[in-house]
């Protein structure tokens, strides 16, 4: 079971963070996604972090904005979002897959692919 947390309301430019904290399995064992869905919009890969922690993949509109992280002790995976722009603003979903691989590879699986989703958390950029 995954659960997504952190969202709210920010002005452009400023920062979030976001948790996704899992139950029931490890993330050594679990690649995490972190995934957006604008309203009218398809749901799209934002942040991908493979098996372990290992390599990390982002989508070019938050490449430099945004960092995801993991702890394993905690059993959380982070997504740190910075100098947020209105285009940011969406539902934000967290994933799991046990698929191997870096995260530049899972990034080309499809979202219905991955294992576990989380509810998602909204955040909202707007001045």
């Amino acid at each position: 079971q995954l659960q997504a947390s952190g969202g709210g309301l920010v002005q452009p430019g400023g920062s979030l963070r976001l948790t996704c904290a899992a139950s029931g399995f490890t993330f050594d064992d679990y690649a995490i996604g972190w995934f957006r869905q604008a309203p009218g919009r398809e749901r799209e890969g934002v942040a991908i972090i493979s098996r372990g922690g290992g390599t990390q993949y982002y989508a070019d509109s938050v490449k430099g904005r945004f960092t995801i992280s993991g702890d394993a002790v905690r059993g959380v995976v982070y997504l740190q979002m910075n100098s947020l722009k209105p285009e940011d603003t969406a539902v934000y979903y967290c994933a799991a897959t046990k698929r191997l691989g870096d995260a530049q590879t899972l990034a080309t699986v499809a979202p219905d692919e991955w294992d576990y989703w989380g509810q998602g958390t909204l955040v909202t950029v707007s001045s």
